[in-house]
């Protein structure tokens, strides 16, 4: 079959490609024309557009660049009228991917969902849209299944698919890891700000302010793969502060601690079970207008499927030195960390064991047999 897939930033691009292997699984014919990412095109198929060309961050900046978006939208639409689908995949990114949906269904596509839009955490109205012009929608949060119900709609929970790239990486040894990045022997504190250039800016600053009060420690900030090393640059200027670019798994895998900006980031450091706070300040005026518009008690997917705060959350104006210094103190207290391990086991399990992009994979193929 002839699979069209939206991926929007650079975790669509790593589920999207965990996605098309097992799809190649179970479809020996399948083949891929995409939007996402360097993972997705690793795999096989025409990547017809890279996430970097539309990676905007918060309402501010999406309206300063309606134009652009628009213009996206018009071309995809012809893409997928050239290249005629057996079935459009959607991944995550809803802003983009419910307007491609609603054209879709109505020109009669199949129109799968994979990894649902956060319509819990903000605008439930969209679920109409999504009974509407999804056919079949795969969530891999444990919450997300009774949320669907209470609106009626069936939903596939298929596990979350970071545990199974966590699992199928290969092991790092931490002694050649340090000697190949020129580490030293200190304790890491990993430093994870973000893949958008808007959101690194506002968090780097902050996070490197702490390096001085911890001599005893080496601080090392996880670089995106959609971002040059010559943008981190301006911030790498203080002793005991290392780089390393596309390697957060590996990072992680040594790290003692973490910083994390609010993301999937959080839920993949509670994967790898590394003590995090939780980071987050947006343009002013994005965050003014989602503060009106979301319902959720917490901002980290940990928190969220845990239903409690297990990482602390520093939100806007409580993300300064002060105050993520006194938490960064907590979580390197060792009493602290067993009772992170423990709420970290209890979140995997939670979360559904292996195979959710197998999973996945089988469900839209039968559907779509």
């Amino acid at each position: 079959m002839k699979y069209y897939i939206i991926a929007g930033e650079a975790s669509g691009d790593l589920h999207g490609s965990n996605l098309m292997k097992a799809l190649k699984t179970v479809d020996s014919e399948a083949e891929f024309r995409f939007w996402g990412g360097d993972l997705m095109a690793a795999v096989g198929g025409t990547l017809v557009k890279h996430y970097k060309e539309r990676s905007f961050m918060g309402f501010a900046e999406v309206l300063f660049n309606l134009r652009k978006i628009f213009g996206l939208i018009k071309f995809c639409k012809e893409d997928i009228d050239e290249y005629e689908p057996d079935v459009i995949i959607f991944i995550d990114n809803s802003g983009f991917n419910l307007r491609i949906a609603k054209w879709a269904k109505a020109k009669r596509y199949r129109t799968h969902y994979y990894i649902s839009p956060q319509v819990w955490a903000s605008r439930a109205s969209r679920v109409e849209k999504i009974k509407r012009d999804i056919d079949a929608m795969y969530v891999i949060l444990p919450f997300e299944e009774a949320f669907y119900q209470k609106y009626n709609y069936k939903v596939h929970f298929v596990g979350h698919p970071l545990i199974d790239a966590i699992a199928d990486r290969t092991q790092v040894d931490e002694h050649e890891f340090r000697k190949t990045h020129q580490l030293n022997d200190k304790p890491i504190i990993a430093l994870l700000p973000g893949s958008r250039k808007q959101e690194i800016t506002k968090m780097l600053g902050v996070m490197l302010s702490l390096v001085d009060n911890f001599p005893d420690y080496q601080f090392v900030i996880a670089g995106a793969p959609s971002q040059e090393y010559a943008f981190y640059e301006a911030f790498i200027k203080k002793q005991n502060v290392a780089f390393i670019s596309n390697k957060t798994y590996d990072l992680l895998s040594v790290s003692t601690a973490a910083l994390v900006t609010s993301g999937t980031a959080t839920l993949e450091t509670a994967l790898f079970k590394v003590p995090q706070v939780v980071c987050y300040k947006a343009n002013p005026i994005s965050y003014q207008i989602a503060k009106r518009i979301i319902t959720l008690k917490f901002i980290s997917l940990v928190n969220l499927i845990m239903d409690r705060e297990v990482v602390t959350e520093l939100i806007q104006g409580n993300l300064n030195t002060t105050r993520l210094k006194a938490e960064l103190e907590r979580i390197l207290d060792e009493d602290e960390r067993i009772k992170f391990f423990i709420d970290y086991y209890d979140l995997e399990k939670k979360l559904g064991g292996k195979g959710a992009s197998l999973k996945a994979a089988k469900l839209i193929y039968e559907h779509c047999e």
